[in-house]
């Protein structure tokens, strides 16, 4: 079966922009991992961090299901968060037997940190690009991760 010439076309423009994605991951991947070793940091503990930050105080047991992993993981992840300073452990206010779990003023501060970082490097990685070109390119991203998360239930 012979493809026809406007199928090589879309072929190679696929292949080009899937080697473009896998580039992005891997320049995002490595700004990533700069700024954890920074902070002195893995993923799955700045996880946590970025759970709490967006969602504020959460019970152990909340954590082990938003992050998908198991309760003793997730003790382990704030023990070395509590270890480092940057959450806490307090009562719950309304079940004496439960513990919740938030950040601490120095997590406050490294998420401000965070968010002041992210708008500075929004601004210089997204120069020159118009309103109207980065409104297709996010409903065309939106799309191709629905379609990755589809394809790839576990991602």
């Amino acid at each position: 079966m012979s493809t026809t010439v406007q199928e090589t076309r879309l072929d190679l423009v696929g292949n080009r922009a899937m080697d473009q994605l896998f580039d992005l991951a891997v320049v995002l991947g490595g700004l990533m991992d700069d700024r954890l070793a920074r902070n002195r940091l893995t993923p799955a503990r700045a996880e946590v961090l970025w759970v709490l930050h967006g969602q504020g105080p959460l019970m152990q047991s909340a954590l082990s299901r938003v992050l998908k992993c198991t309760p003793r993981n997730v003790t382990g992840l704030i023990d070395a968060l509590v270890q480092a300073g940057l959450v806490r452990r307090t009562p719950h206010p309304s079940d004496r037997r439960a513990v919740q779990v938030s950040l601490s003023e120095e997590g406050r501060a490294l998420l401000a940190q965070w968010d002041a970082e992210r708008t500075h490097s929004t601004t210089e990685v997204l120069a020159g690009i118009t309103a109207a070109d980065l409104a297709t390119f996010t409903d065309v991203l939106a799309r191709v991760l629905s379609n990755l998360r589809n394809t790839y239930p576990s991602a």
